[in-house]
């Protein structure tokens, strides 16, 4: 229902592999584990890795695969194929939106640079550490985490979707991310049976993770609109699927919120939730406030939890 007056309804972003097949944890499918998105219970919404196929379904020129790929040895940009109909409209404009478009296009071509580059450093011969990854995914978490992130801030600034998901990690993931201060893997971090070092070492991957957020509202608090910014008027939930990960507890899991939200929120302030309130009860309220109010149930909420 929300999101259906833009040409994509809603688009789902992943670093890692997503394996669907088998079964994961409790003898349920992987596809719970590995998808976060879906269009119905037994449904889930696919999920896009490699930025070059997220770029291609944004602003791809090029009817079918075969005519893109042809496009990128050509080494021609997707803009080279709206030149004219960009002159047109630019002389249609204000100074005012003629410099918003300029931006906006040349946003484009540098991410469509960004990705060319990862592309040729990828299928140099040199050892990469991702060996199984698309061409387009960068080796770099921070980098393939950042790029995401620019994705869809031109996704929103041109009102393609108004919807976005990013799932950062998977909770049985062995990666490790440096970058933190740590080289431990992330899942066996996880599991730090108490033991004070290693609780301290999984803070320190988590918080990594969330240190990258701020750069997407910053890039969001870049783009004005009228009197306001994208970031005035995006609703952003960031939060794991656990509390406790060594005991796999699901009780009392974090969650925070930002961006301004049309208003919608107050903002500024933290929530104790009493023991035992479903997640879900958050999302429908969320849900409801984004103007949902003939849902009364999402997921296993039990009710709705004011935020």
């Amino acid at each position: 229902e929300f999101g259906q007056d833009t040409p994509i309804p809603s688009m789902q972003f992943c670093i890692e592999n997503v394996d669907q097949a088998g079964g994961c944890a409790y003898g349920y499918s992987c596809v719970y584990t590995d998808t976060i998105s879906w269009a119905a219970p037994n449904e889930p919404l696919p999920m896009i890795r490699d930025p070059r196929h997220a770029f291609d379904q944004l602003f791809g020129a090029g009817g079918t695969q075969e005519a893109r790929a042809e496009r990128r040895r050509a080494r021609r940009s997707v803009l080279d194929f709206i030149t004219g109909e960009v002159a047109d409209l630019q002389r249609t404009l204000d100074p005012t939106d003629r410099r918003r478009m300029d931006r906006y296009l040349q946003d484009i071509r540098e991410i469509e640079r960004r990705i060319e580059r990862i592309e040729v450093r990828n299928t140099s011969g040199e050892l990469r550490e991702l060996p199984g990854a698309p061409a387009g995914v960068p080796d770099s978490f921070d980098e393939h985490v950042k790029l995401m992130f620019d994705l869809q801030v031109l996704a929103f600034m041109s009102d393609t979707t108004r919807v976005f998901s990013l799932k950062l990690g998977r909770d049985a993931s062995p990666r490790v991310y440096p970058e933190s201060g740590t080289t431990s893997p992330f899942h066996s971090s996880s599991h730090h049976g108490g033991r004070e070092e290693r609780v301290l070492e999984f803070g320190q991957i988590n918080a990594y993770h969330v240190s990258l957020v701020p750069y997407f509202l910053e890039k969001l608090q870049s783009v004005t609109e009228g009197d306001a910014t994208l970031l005035d008027k995006t609703l952003l939930v960031y939060g794991s699927a656990m509390a406790d990960s060594n005991l796999h507890n699901h009780i009392r899991c974090p969650l925070f919120l930002a961006g301004g939200a049309n208003g919608i929120l107050e903002g500024e302030k933290h929530v104790r939730a009493t023991p035992g309130t479903p997640m879900a009860n958050v999302f429908l309220d969320l849900l409801h406030r984004l103007g949902v109010n003939d849902l009364e149930s999402f997921g296993n909420s039990t009710g709705t939890f004011s935020v």
